[in-house]
């Protein structure tokens, strides 16, 4: 059954507009429908605006009333917390490739991938096309500025933002 639900996903429901057209909540409700039986868990109350990608969502877990942005690409055993607010073409990779053997090539199928997972606090606001790669905590109640790329863990109550990613201050 989840292959029909990804099927109606990937090839409808994804591409189905978002606010401000006409009937954009059924729209957003016909898409939460489809990720909650896809992804591997699926809070309350869940936005997921058009385009998003996220594989066959068997490692993404997304707590209640978060939005995950337009155009974001997930992958690979990532957690969102609760509250999240996400803007559009952000991208978070928990999948990297082994580039430590030389006598490999980097595009050889037999390179094993490897997964380092992220996690993302309650209540933090990741900023349109922010980077986050493998391995990466982000504390709750955080802020990523627009543009970041975040290659390291950051503690709750933090604004950061850079390439890389720095601390910019803290929340009080």
């Amino acid at each position: 059954m989840k292959k029909i639900y990804l099927l109606l996903y990937y090839m409808f429901a994804k591409y189905l507009p978002m606010q401000p057209f006409p009937g954009y909540k059924l729209f957003y409700k016909l898409r939460y429908f489809l990720v909650k039986r896809i992804i591997l868990e699926c809070g309350k109350n869940v936005i997921v605006k058009n385009k998003c990608y996220f594989g066959n969502g068997s490692k993404l877990k997304v707590g209640d009333y978060s939005q995950i942005g337009q155009n974001s690409r997930i992958s690979g055993p990532v957690t969102l917390g609760s509250h999240i607010m996400m803007g559009p073409d952000v991208v978070i990779m928990a999948v990297t490739h082994d580039i430590s053997d030389m006598t490999k090539p980097m595009v050889d199928p037999s390179n094993p991938s490897i997964e380092n997972p992220i996690f993302i606090g309650n209540n933090v606001w990741i900023g349109t096309r922010v980077i986050i790669l493998p391995g990466v905590s982000v504390g709750s109640n955080s802020v990523i500025g627009s543009g970041a790329v975040v290659t390291k863990s950051f503690p709750e109550n933090s604004v950061i933002g850079g390439v890389p990613a720095k601390l910019i201050k803290k929340r009080e």
